[in-house]
Formats: structure tokens, C-alpha cells, sequence
């Protein structure tokens, strides 16, 4: 009998010994691997959407807006970026407050751009927010698509850029398998990783290279060439469409803006010496080739860096899709669904119509500039700016006494009368 206690209780401490190295190992995976919602994780995930395709096409840039412009503006657009996440993660907070502090939201409810914009600024601006978002979100997704056969391209000229775009339209399908951006952790070190190498291949092999017999640096020759290449440096820092689900993904939100902020000096330092690089080196060429890669010589280390820009384009796609699936759920009522398999079939038409459109419209300078002017430039700048202003603004003048308003605006009006006085004298 004492044996029989001792066997059966020696049993139990070897099963309770294999389902606490089972946790264990569960706990270390989701601690390392698969649970990021630290600052870290936030800027790992805020410059693997930041830096993408783009890349490959700012010496393009400036070549149409010349050394000085090309560099000016990308650390205005920067700063400006900096500032409107800024505003977007005051109205996230006020949002949140609204709804989650009163219970009004499901567990599993993921806020969106164009929720909390129709939250804390009223469902017109909403609605306009969505449309501005979903449209950016979808043609960012395919040119991501059409980045990667374009490069593939210049490694591999067997197949048409649309016979690639039939394959990689298929490996895109996968991406639905991944359930929101709190598990991107690997996803996004490889995307940084990625760029990084390619950023240093083509500052690297630009200088080795050296500058082509003539090379000219004409700068900007005609106002649509100058604004061309100022709306593709817009999308650089287009990752705005995003930012709201980057912020639920984090266990701080309000810590968000601080990752934004250092994510957009790391792009500085990938986008500024490669650039400028290959535009020293090639000058005017680049006019005619929107694709770095058109221009630097082959190499091993250039094929390298294609399939690194190929493996990068894929984060940014899941990165860029993620919403797409997020307002896709929601539409058809499966969002807090607890079966992830459900989720995920979902989803596959998504990819399907982001595939489609990619195979219609296979070129990919041009759709960068298009997407800077019509889209990022909302949903970046100007949404954020507006929606700030018709919630703290409004706000700010119910608090002012009448009294203090009419004195306001008493004192505004001499100032400017005063200003015309002086200018006709």
C-alpha cells in the first residue's frame, strides 16, 4: 500500500512537473515572442510601417526637388507628422475615456482612426475619416504588392512584373493568419532589420561606385516635377492611418507619441545618407528610373538587399492591412468574435480585392505621389488638425466669459487695424 502511495503520488509530481514546463515555455514565448505592447514594441511597429518602398524611391525625389529642398522637406514633414500624432493620441485618450470608462465598448472592441475621430469630433468627420483611411490603407496595401515585383524584377527579368504580382499575391494570403498588431513583435524587428541593410547597401554601394561621367544636379526644372516629388516624401511619413491600432496594441498608450517621435528620427537616419548617396552618384539619371534599384550596378549584395526589400514590403503589408481586416470584421459583425477561425476567413476577401487592383494598375512611382496628394495629406495633417480644432476649440470658447470673448476680439481687431495703418503709411 505505501508503495503504491509512493508510485501514484511520484506520478503526480512527474505530470505536475510536464504541465508547469508547458506553461513555462507558453508564458516564455508569449513574454518574448508573441505579447508586445511595450514602448519598444510600439517603435519597432512604428518604423517598419514608417520606412518602406519609399526607400528605394527618394533619390528619385531628389532628383525632382533638388539636395537642399529634397532634405528640407523631409525633416518638415517629420516634424509636422510628430506634431499631428501628437494631436491623434490626445483625441485617442479623450475617446477612450468616453467609451471605455463607461462600458459602452466590447472587451475585445479594437478603436479605429475614423472611431475616434467620429467619437470626439461627430459622425460626419467620421465617416470622411474612413472613407480618406480605408482608401489610403488599400492603396498602400498594393503598393506593396507591386514594390516587390518590381524589385524582383531587377534580380530576376524571366518573368513581366505581373507575372510576379500573380505570386506574390498569393503568398499575401498568409497575412490573415496574424490576429492584431500586439503580436508583430518578430514581424517588425525583420522589417527594421530589412531596411536597415538596404539603406546601407545602397549609401555603400553609391559611394564605392562613385559619381557617372557627367552627372549633372539640376535640381527642381518645373513646378509639377518639384510638387511630384514633395507629395512622394509626404508618403515617408503616411503611417498615420495606422497609428490609432498601434496605440491599442500598447499596455501604455499614452506613451505612443515618444516611439513616434524616435521612430521618425531613425528614418531620418535610413532615408537621408542613402538618398543622398545614390542621388550624388547618379545624379539627373534618376529623373528617368523612380526605382533605385534601376540604377546601382548588380551585385550579389544588390540581390541581397532586393530580397530583403521583398521580406520588408511584406511587413508593411500586414502592418497596413491590419485595419482593412479590423473595419472588415466590424462590417460583417464577426470583430469580437471569440473563434479566430471565423476571423480569418473573413479576411481573405480583403487580400483578394487589394491582389486584384495591384494586377490593374502595375506601376510604381507614380502611385506614390497620387497617394501623397489625395490621401496622406488628409489623413496625416489635415483630419488630425481639424478634428483638434472642433473639439479643444470649441471647448476653450465655452469656458471664455463673454465678457473676456468680446475683449478678444476687440483686441484682435486693433491689432489689425493697426497693421493696415502701418502699411499704408
Amino acid at each position: 500500500m505505501e508503495t503504491e502511495a509512493h508510485n501514484t503520488s511520484g506520478n503526480s509530481g512527474e505530470t505536475t512537473g510536464l504541465s508547469c514546463k508547458k506553461w513555462d515555455l507558453k508564458e516564455t514565448w508569449n513574454a518574448c515572442i508573441w505579447h508586445g505592447g511595450s514602448i519598444f514594441d510600439a517603435w519597432f511597429n512604428a518604423v517598419a510601417a514608417q520606412v518602406g518602398s519609399v526607400i528605394l524611391t527618394l533619390p528619385y525625389t531628389l532628383s525632382q526637388m533638388g539636395y537642399g529642398f529634397g532634405i528640407g522637406f523631409q525633416l518638415l514633414y517629420g516634424a509636422f507628422g510628430c506634431w499631428t500624432v501628437y494631436l491623434l493620441s490626445v483625441l485617442y485618450a479623450e475617446a477612450s475615456g468616453r467609451t471605455r470608462a463607461t462600458g459602452n465598448l466590447h472587451k475585445g472592441h479594437i478603436l479605429q482612426y475614423h472611431e475616434v475621430i467620429g467619437i470626439v469630433a461627430g459622425k460626419w468627420l467620421g465617416r470622411i475619416t474612413l472613407g480618406f483611411n480605408m482608401v489610403a490603407l488599400t492603396f498602400a496595401c498594393v503598393l506593396q504588392l507591386i514594390a516587390c515585383s518590381s524589385d524582383v524584377y531587377y534580380m530576376n527579368s524571366n518573368w513581366n512584373k505581373r507575372e510576379w504580382l500573380y505570386l506574390f499575391g498569393f503568398l499575401a494570403i498568409p497575412s490573415v493568419l496574424l490576429p492584431s498588431i500586439h503580436n508583430f513583435r518578430v514581424v517588425s524587428l525583420l522589417g527594421i532589420a530589412t531596411t536597415t541593410l538596404t539603406s546601407i547597401y545602397m549609401t555603400v554601394a553609391a559611394v564605392q561606385h562613385g559619381q557617372i561621367g557627367h552627372v549633372t544636379h539640376q535640381g527642381p526644372k518645373s513646378m509639377v516635377q518639384f510638387f511630384s516629388g514633395a507629395t512622394n516624401i509626404l508618403f515617408s511619413f503616411g503611417s498615420h492611418g495606422l497609428c490609432i491600432e498601434l496605440m491599442e496594441a500598447m499596455w501604455k498608450p499614452k506613451n505612443y507619441k515618444y516611439a513616434y517621435v524616435a521612430a521618425v528620427f531613425y528614418t531620418y537616419f535610413l532615408t537621408v545618407p542613402d538618398s543622398v548617396s545614390v542621388y550624388w552618384a547618379y545624379g539627373d539619371i534618376l529623373l528617368h528610373n523612380s526605382n533605385a534599384f534601376g540604377v546601382l550596378p548588380k551585385s550579389k549584395m544588390k540581390n541581397v538587399a532586393i530580397i530583403a526589400m521583398i521580406l520588408h514590403q511584406y511587413v508593411a503589408f500586414m502592418l497596413n492591412v491590419n485595419p482593412l481586416f479590423l473595419a472588415w470584421e466590424k462590417l460583417l459583425g464577426k470583430h469580437t468574435s471569440g473563434r479566430f477561425v471565423v476571423k480569418a476567413m473573413c479576411r481573405i476577401p480583403v487580400v483578394l480585392v487589394i491582389w486584384v487592383l495591384a494586377l490593374a494598375i502595375p506601376f510604381f512611382g507614380p502611385i506614390n505621389s497620387v497617394m501623397g496628394a489625395f490621401l496622406i495629406s488628409f489623413s496625416v495633417y489635415i483630419i488630425p488638425s481639424v478634428a483638434y480644432m472642433r473639439v479643444y476649440w470649441r471647448k476653450e470658447l465655452e469656458e471664455v466669459s463673454p465678457s473676456s470673448l468680446h475683449l478678444l476680439m476687440l483686441s484682435a481687431f486693433n491689432m489689425e487695424f493697426i497693421k493696415a495703418l502701418n502699411l499704408l503709411k
